[in-house]
């Protein structure tokens, strides 16, 4: 697509749509809108103009004004993503929903909350906490992830085992349409069949079907009850051949993280921890809540027996906030203590059917050794997604890494493909795999998800070069 450049004269209309503070050019403050959690220097793409709107009319005014110029729009949420969703790509207009976190409304009675898309995720909880209600789609950056970017992404989390992910708590959603249109889908209903389910389309779409404003969540009664257990392994084959057992004996856990050894001791060394990495080859981080504390116990008992007769070499049980954050902490630090160790790397996030989880360490194992990379891997085993990341060498030169790395992705998705999985789980296709997806895709499926976008979207300008290239 050929676009039309952001000239002063666009400028100064969206000025006079949002006011002069809500309206910058200058280089030095887009830096921080010109890329995401992925490598800005590879993906990274500077914007010609940022707006932070604070209403849905505005943000309808400012993309019928990109129709009417030909002019790419990209939203962005907190910019924490991991495919390179929120970049723009094709510079154009940044439009970021920071100023958009209101909450609208807490209804106690439907137990939903309406509230706008730009408040931070984990604010949420916090607010409705003392209501004893809890929002359970959230994933594991909580702490900085917009709502939005959560249901752009349909993002998953530690606790998806037993609640599921963003997509399973939007109920309703207001939508800035590609063209601009204004339009409610949804609302605070249990149940819906009028036609086709529009809201769940937006889910995981990326922000290339429009722009979601404000959304309507589905609350649920805070677990007052919580234990988790941490489970030694001898290597991550008899971990991970433990997640199956589990599952299949209708126990459902609220999560079952996966970590290697390598994933471990890294984020051991970075935290200065001292779980007990050295005596295992892999862990398994389970929790279990309810309402219920004998329950909670004794499933938390079942779960513990049913590890060690299925290889475990020890199991420790974590019941209380300080040791339960302690181990939680480790999982949720791995991505940025391999930034410090190594800050060149791909972060993936393949999900294979929980069965044929075991089938993947060693296929793993063998590409990390095939290109003498790491490979460390840790993620939601509960639900098969897995965070495989291609670590550098440094003792491999930039070059060589650039040479490897789409060979051994490439590979990577292949076995993911064959073992009946997808290439993204969580993070989203966006820029960084878009390239890959077409290869692993069945063509028919690819074209249905073009037309799609070519309907909602005819003159191509909703975050465009995002999961897909329109010809």
């Amino acid at each position: 697509m050929r676009y039309n450049p952001v000239t002063k004269k666009i400028v100064d209309e969206l000025v006079e749509i949002l006011g002069p503070k809500n309206v910058f050019s200058d280089q030095e403050k887009m830096e921080a809108y010109s890329h995401d959690e992925t490598s800005a220097e590879e993906y990274g793409h500077m914007p010609e103009v940022v707006v932070t709107p604070s209403t849905t009319e505005e943000i309808a005014k400012i993309v019928k004004l990109a129709n009417r110029e030909l002019i790419p729009i990209t939203p962005r949420g907190a910019g924490s993503g991991l495919s390179g969703g929120a970049i723009p790509t094709f510079g154009g207009i940044l439009l970021s929903i920071e100023k958009m976190n209101k909450v609208l409304e807490i209804d106690d009675g439907n137990m939903m909350m309406v509230l706008e898309t730009g408040i931070v995720t984990n604010e949420v909880n916090a607010l409705i906490k003392d209501r004893g209600l809890f929002y359970a789609g959230y994933p594991m950056s909580l702490e900085t992830c917009f709502l939005g970017g959560n249901i752009a992404e349909n993002a998953g989390g530690g606790k998806a085992v037993k609640y599921g992910v963003t997509g399973r708590y939007i109920m309703g959603m207001e939508l800035v349409t590609p063209t601009g249109e204004i339009v409610e889908l949804g609302g605070k209903l249990s149940k819906d069949v009028s036609g086709y389910d529009l809201k769940q389309l937006i889910v995981g779409s990326e922000g290339t079907l429009g722009i979601v404003t404000k959304a309507t969540i589905k609350l649920t009664g805070l677990p007052t009850a919580k234990s988790n257990l941490l489970v030694l392994y001898k290597n991550p084959k008899d971990a991970i051949d433990c997640v199956p057992v589990i599952m299949a004996k209708g126990l459902i856990p609220t999560g079952i993280e996966f970590m290697d050894k390598l994933s471990v001791k890294t984020s051991c060394e970075y935290l200065n921890e001292s779980l007990p990495y050295q005596d295992c080859g892999a862990m398994l981080l389970i929790e279990v809540d309810g309402t219920n504390a004998e329950q909670v116990e004794k499933d938390t008992e079942s779960i513990g027996d049913l590890c060690m007769d299925n290889g475990a070499i020890e199991v420790y049980v974590a019941d209380n906030y300080t040791t339960q954050e302690r181990i939680w902490s480790v999982r949720r630090n791995i991505a940025e203590a391999f930034k410090v160790v190594s800050p060149v790397q791909s972060l993936e996030d393949i999900v294979v059917p929980i069965a044929t989880i075991p089938d993947i360490i060693p296929e793993l194992d063998r590409i990390s050794e095939k290109y003498d990379i790491k490979i460390p891997c840790y993620g939601h085993a509960g639900d098969g997604n897995l965070h495989a990341t291609l670590v550098k060498n440094p003792n491999h030169t930039m070059e060589h890494w650039h040479e490897i790395e789409p060979k051994a992705l490439r590979e990577l998705y292949e076995v993911t493909k064959k073992l009946g999985g997808k290439i993204s789980g969580e993070h989203g296709i966006g820029l960084k795999r878009k390239n890959y997806l077409k290869e692993v895709i069945n063509p028919v499926e690819l074209n249905l998800m073009k037309a799609i976008k070519k309907a909602w979207d005819p003159n191509h300008i909703m975050n465009p070069g995002k999961i897909f290239d329109l010809e």
